[in-house]
């Protein structure tokens, strides 16, 4: 064999070899990659490990919102007013008696009767509460209820005791037309006999005092307070 027949054949071999350096390459990217099932068993980790902190998560969410619910209805949440509140009775007489509850029209050094005045016509009237008492008293309210029936309007009214002794009010409250005398601080009621009217127009004809009522509430220096209330015939 000739050496130009060699050189041939060892061309020939050496272009059938396989590229060791870039088959090296292949490998070792190859070992770097993961397989699929590395990769399964790796999510399946990362599952199980973030399955806990979701759960906790949510727990702490909830509970996050039912404290906040509890707080809100515990801030928006008041008791119910009550349905038939006492009504108020003035501080210097401290009583709470409701002038409906029937008539009562003796306590203590008080006395006293309501009656429509005589002189009373078919368009106008006069209701005359009259109080006796046997002790000077040092706080008095006294407060006459005229029924809000056909016409019924305010004309006036008087009072056998001093007018600078007493506030008055005259006005319409829960379908009655109020007259209101509260004795003012420092002032004295003498014991005796007082007289308090409130005067009115009506519809035309007789008109009936049923439901009218007065009220007393009284007090002296060294006694308790006493009240009086009842209608008119």
């Amino acid at each position: 064999m000739t050496d130009e027949l060699r050189g041939l054949l060892r061309e020939s071999t050496e272009a059938h070899l396989p590229d060791r350096a870039r088959m090296l390459a292949r490998v070792e990217r190859g070992m770097a990659r993961p397989s699929t099932a590395g990769r399964l068993r790796d999510r399946q980790r990362a599952g199980a490990l973030t399955w806990p902190k979701t759960v906790l998560a949510t727990l702490a969410t909830a509970g996050t919102l039912t404290v906040s619910a509890l707080v809100v209805v515990a801030v928006v949440h008041t008791p119910d007013p009550p349905r038939n509140p006492p009504a108020a009775t003035p501080s210097a007489v401290g009583r709470a008696t409701s002038p409906t509850e029937g008539s009562r029209t003796e306590d203590g050094p008080l006395w006293a009767d309501g009656s429509v005045d005589p002189h009373s016509n078919a368009y106008w009237a006069q209701s005359n509460v009259t109080l006796k008492t046997r002790t000077p008293l040092t706080a008095l309210v006294v407060e006459l209820r005229i029924a809000l029936t056909d016409g019924v309007k305010d004309t006036g009214s008087w009072r056998t005791l001093p007018a600078a002794d007493f506030d008055l009010s005259a006005r319409e409250e829960g379908g009655f037309l109020v007259y209101r005398w509260t004795l003012k601080p420092g002032r004295i009621v003498p014991s005796g006999e007082h007289v308090f009217a409130g005067q009115y127009d009506h519809a035309a004809g007789g008109r009936d005092a049923k439901d009218d009522t007065y009220r007393i509430d009284a007090a002296g220096a060294a006694e308790s307070g006493a009240a009086v209330w009842g209608g008119f015939a």
